[in-house]
Order: C-alpha cells, then structure tokens, then sequence
C-alpha cells in the first residue's frame, strides 16, 4: 500500500510540475491553485508513505516517476523537443524506479 501512495504522489508531482510552468510566474489563477493542490497532495501521500518506507528509494521513486511523467506531458502536450536520447533517458528513469521498487527496500 505505501508504495502505491509513491506512486499517486509522483503521479501528482507531474502535475504540480505541468500547472507550475502553466502558472507563468503565479500570475495565471487556475493553473496556480492546480499546483497548489497537486504539490499538497504529492507531499502528503510521500508523507503518509514514508511512514512505513526506507527514504531513499521513495524518494527516488517519487521524483523519478515525476520527472519521467513531466517529461512525457511536456513532448505530448507542450510541444517540447521528442528526440531518441530523450526517450532512452526516461526508459532508463522507468527501469531505475521499477528496480528500487524492487528492490525489497519497503517493510
């Protein structure tokens, strides 16, 4: 179960993220309050997590899922650059995350 709270947070990390650039500085309002939410959320579900989690490998995994995520949304829907580096890079992003979770770090 905590390693599926990981999970959503970094889910939620991407979020938080994607409405970051969307805010344009704070100066936009709804993009401001989605990452307000999504960042709360995030580190609550880490929080909750951690409880019962090794540090290390969640917040590897929190961070890794977020930022893969991230840079997935931004080539699908911001139009950032899709190159093949990029792609293998965030694969090996994936398998890194799927390998600590793996790793029997959790109790």
């Amino acid at each position: 179960m905590a390693w599926l709270l990981v999970v959503v947070a970094g889910l939620l990390e991407t979020g938080f993220a994607v409405s970051l650039k969307l805010s344009h500085g704070f100066t936009r309002l709804f993009p401001t309050i989605a990452f307000a939410a999504f960042a709360l959320g995030s580190f609550g579900l880490l929080t909750l997590a951690l409880r019962r989690l090794d540090v290390g490998p969640a917040y590897a995994v929190w961070t890794g899922l977020g930022a893969a995520g991230t840079a997935i949304y931004g080539m699908v829907f911001l139009g950032d650059v899709v190159s093949t580096l990029k792609l293998v890079s965030i694969t090996l992003v994936i398998v890194g995350v799927i390998g600590l979770q793996l790793s029997g770090s959790g109790h």
